[in-house]
């Protein structure tokens, strides 16, 4: 299999924008990614654009604005994971020989959501009968506690360190910083969560550029390789007999350490999907980041915030950017590049060379489906 590298980049700002279109959002971040790049659209051979939210074939009503078409258009629908999805694909086609540099592109819109109020027909069940994603993470915050001795004050810390982090990044809308006690005083959605610990649904793109390695010689010396790309299906979000752990995250990661040949303490930045605050901490210990049973004490030591032995999202994750969910999946692993290129302002993690970006689906009514994505990427 040839090497993958990210070549370009771009991403819209995040935030509540209902009067703007997905074809909008998707060719600002496919022309940012192309200018990063520093190639023209015509060079591309093919796109993959996922939605969830959004209109039917995304890809082909985003995009032809910027002047790209005439080759492989692919969209599906991984739900939350559906951004993650389409790099996967697309890495797929230019390590195997069949691209060699192609757009990965993720835009939605939660605006026509139920979340906003307008009902889509498949989500309604859900909606009507309650059965939501918090009330399966509350019970696993809870196991938290019972297990680990976490107090809400823990869950209210994850999200303040992401209002920190996302204070400092531009993609994030409005992202002001927050005290632990406005979390913990915020309205009660299940017992622990409260609002603040929960993530907003926004609009927003991202878009990146992949090639193969001699492709992107002929534009750049600095190269920033994807050095494992996985997803997996599952069997649910949270294990019934384990709910302070989601197996298909965990087996992913696993993975993606034997593909890229480097492990978790090899990492030295982390993006995850954190749509509530204790779901972060789920993840410490399905990536491996720290032993079985040490996820709050992992917290508590301040390693995961900027600044710390390995920073989780240090874009400010879905907690402060929101969760656009085609979008968010291609929105982390760009930060990731930003942070290897040393190009992520003052949330930069020094020295980064090696960083994972991880993005989960799942369906609420049935726990019994979902899916996992896993990227490594180095220098």
């Amino acid at each position: 299999m040839r090497d993958v590298c990210v070549l370009g980049l771009g991403q819209s700002v995040f935030g509540r924008f209902p009067q703007r279109s997905i074809a909008t959002l998707g060719c600002g971040a496919a022309r940012a990614a192309l200018k990063d790049a520093g190639i023209d659209a015509l060079q591309l051979q093919a796109i993959y654009a996922n939605q969830q939210f959004s209109q039917m074939i995304v890809g082909q009503t985003t995009v032809p604005d910027i002047g790209i078409a005439g080759f492989e258009m692919s969209g599906g629908d991984d739900a939350g994971a559906a951004g993650a999805a389409a790099v996967w694909r697309l890495w797929k086609d230019v390590a195997t020989g069949i691209v060699d540099v192609g757009i990965a592109l993720g835009a939605d819109s939660t605006a026509a959501s139920l979340v906003s109020g307008k009902a889509i027909p498949q989500y309604e069940a859900e909606g009507i009968l309650g059965m939501a994603t918090p009330p399966v993470f509350a019970f696993a915050a809870r196991r938290l506690m019972e297990t680990q001795g976490a107090t809400i004050q823990d869950f209210a810390q994850v999200a303040v360190k992401a209002h920190d982090a996302g204070a400092l990044n531009p993609a994030s809308q409005s992202c002001q910083r927050i005290t632990i006690e406005q979390v913990v005083n915020s309205r009660m959605i299940v017992d622990p969560i409260t609002m603040l610990q929960c993530c907003a649904s926004t609009e927003g793109a991202a878009a990146l550029i992949l090639c193969s390695s001699s492709f992107a010689r002929r534009y750049t010396t600095r190269l920033i390789h994807i050095v494992a790309s996985v997803v997996l299906s599952g069997d649910g979000l949270v294990e019934e007999n384990s709910p302070a752990s989601i197996s298909s995250g965990y087996r992913a990661a696993r993975q993606a350490y034997e593909l890229a040949g480097v492990g978790p303490y090899d990492l030295d930045v982390v993006e995850v999907r954190d749509g509530f605050a204790g779901e972060e901490i789920l993840h410490y210990e399905d990536l491996e980041l720290c032993p079985r049973g040490q996820g709050i004490a992992l917290l508590r030591s301040g390693a995961t915030s900027l600044g710390g032995r390995i920073p989780v999202n240090p874009s400010g994750g879905l907690l402060a950017l929101g969760h656009s969910p085609s979008a968010s999946g291609v929105r982390n692993i760009c930060e990731v590049a930003l942070q290897l290129r040393d190009e992520a302002g003052e949330r930069q993690t020094p020295n980064a060379m090696v960083g994972l970006a991880q993005m989960l689906s799942g369906s609420a009514a049935e726990l019994k489906a979902g899916t996992a994505a896993i990227h490594i990427l180095s220098v």
